[in-house]
């Protein structure tokens, strides 16, 4: 089975594994994210159209996260190919705002640099 991080196990960023923090871990990790987002904006998708899409992914980094993403319960297998499950579509929906946030951030550092 596929080493994900774990909610109760250590993760990176908490010995105590906080849920919050494990998810984190599993979304941080290369590409996770975009795989996931992909897969929640353009439905079902099979792993050649999923790659295009993700670009510059390599076959085995995107059947690592695949992997990985199924095994958290965030991705399925369906006739069509892979998708996200409800709550990979409720993640995506919590994600969207953070995305927003992210984009005034960048704009932001864009207009006042950070200061060391």
């Amino acid at each position: 089975m596929t080493d994900i991080p774990r909610p109760g196990q250590p993760v990176r960023g908490s010995r105590s594994g906080a849920p919050i923090m494990a998810l984190f871990d599993l979304i941080g990790r290369r590409w996770a994210m975009g795989v996931l987002w992909t897969l929640a904006e353009i439905g079902p998708s099979t792993f050649r159209h999923l790659q295009e899409k993700c670009e510059t992914i390599s076959p085995a980094v995107l059947n690592q996260r695949l992997k990985e993403l199924k095994a958290a319960g965030l991705v399925h297998r369906v006739e069509q190919g892979y998708a996200v499950t409800q709550l990979g579509k409720d993640l995506y929906l919590h994600l969207v705002p953070l995305g927003q946030v992210a984009k005034v951030w960048a704009e932001n550092l864009a207009e006042e640099p950070l200061h060391s």
